[in-house]
């Protein structure tokens, strides 16, 4: 009987073990303030980092793309390479990812959702290209620029505020979102 409740309480501990390291490895969202928008990327296969064998790290992910940051309540638009782990994806509807800077107008760190796992985070750098004054919108199918102001006026009135967790825009009576479609995507 003390040999089984000895076994019991090693299978317990071992389990609390693994779940801390597991749970320690995930990043923690509240390190990442601003929000980024990804409105298109483009995916390139990169053969020079395949993966040969279970021991070989995972193969990484390269392309280009064009999104939306948001950070202290101002929109900005720019231009990003990246090389990550995670596979990349467009932002849905109004969505973003949580991210913070590395490197201050050069590298942004982003969390994407692990394939598999939403509810894991995997991070991936962003080399960024500032577009100053400008964000990004889709108008008609196609994406197109605008002056930032334009957009910062949009989020004011429409109570839009992805860095405080206001990813919904509240839309006035009558109106719907394709008549005002900043971050909706294209049709």
């Amino acid at each position: 009987m003390r040999s089984v409740l000895l076994f019991a309480l090693s299978a317990v501990t071992g389990c609390l073990a693994v779940s801390m390291t597991a749970l320690a490895g995930k990043p923690d969202e509240g390190k990442y303030p601003l929000r980024v928008h990804i409105m298109r990327f483009v995916a390139q296969p990169n053969h020079s980092r395949e993966t040969k064998s279970p021991s070989d790290p995972p193969p990484y992910l390269e392309g280009m793309g064009v999104a939306d940051l948001f950070e202290n309540g101002e929109p900005l638009g720019f231009q990003f390479t990246y090389s990550c782990t995670a596979a990349m994806e467009a932002s849905g509807a109004y969505s973003t990812f949580p991210a913070r800077w590395k490197k201050r107008d050069k590298t942004l760190e982003i969390l994407l959702p692990q394939a598999g796992k939403p509810w894991n985070s995997e991070s991936c750098d962003l080399k960024t290209e500032m577009m100053t004054g400008l964000v990004y919108y889709w108008k008609n199918g196609s994406l197109a620029e605008e002056p930032s102001a334009s957009l910062k006026g949009w989020m004011a009135k429409h109570q839009f505020d992805p860095e405080k967790g206001k990813e919904v825009p509240v839309m006035a009576p009558g109106e719907s979102e394709t008549s005002d479609p900043q971050l909706a995507g294209p049709d």
